[in-house]
């Protein structure tokens, strides 16, 4: 399985009075959302699952992928690892129970906090910046399941490279 996380992009800080799930993504995080979506779309398996918290600003985030994703309340910003873990069908001792690929676009701390559990490092939470995508992928090793970073990426080093036929 391949599971890719999404942080949300840049969003505007909260006003006075103003509910965190309504929070829009700045300029610049519209930018950001725009960049990784386009690399995501190039990189993505066909048939990846797209699943996306309801505040606005990862709302607005997974739209800029350009392909069909749903909204979850167990991806609020509020969440726990068990919650997404049991989202997403990740036993915690035999790691996952589906195939394909997966793509989460949450939030801090609970990204970063998943990256350092399925990768067994000794922080309890991985920084994970705006507009970042993490990409693991399980496998099987002398009988036990594994967990490996592919890729981090993040939007100000997306180029548009990727355009230019080779």
């Amino acid at each position: 399985m391949d599971l890719i996380l999404w942080r949300h992009a840049e969003a505007e800080v909260a006003r006075d009075g103003q509910d965190d799930l309504s929070r829009e993504l700045t300029p610049k995080g519209e930018r950001q959302a725009l960049k990784m979506g386009l690399w995501l779309d190039r990189h993505l398996p066909d048939g990846t699952r797209v699943l996306a918290s309801p505040a606005r600003r990862t709302d607005q985030t997974a739209h800029a992928l350009g392909r069909r994703y749903k909204l979850r309340e167990e991806l609020l910003p509020h969440a726990q690892v068990e919650d997404v873990l049991g989202l997403i069908k990740w036993d915690a001792q035999s790691g996952p129970t589906t195939k394909g690929s997966l793509l989460v676009v949450g939030h801090q701390p609970y990204l970063g906090q998943l990256v350092s559990r399925l990768l067994g490092m000794k922080e309890p939470e991985t920084a994970f910046r705006k507009g970042a995508v993490w990409w693991l992928r399980t496998r099987q090793r002398e009988g036990r399941c594994q967990t490996v970073l592919m890729t981090v990426a993040c939007p100000e080093l997306t180029s548009r490279s990727w355009d230019v036929p080779s």
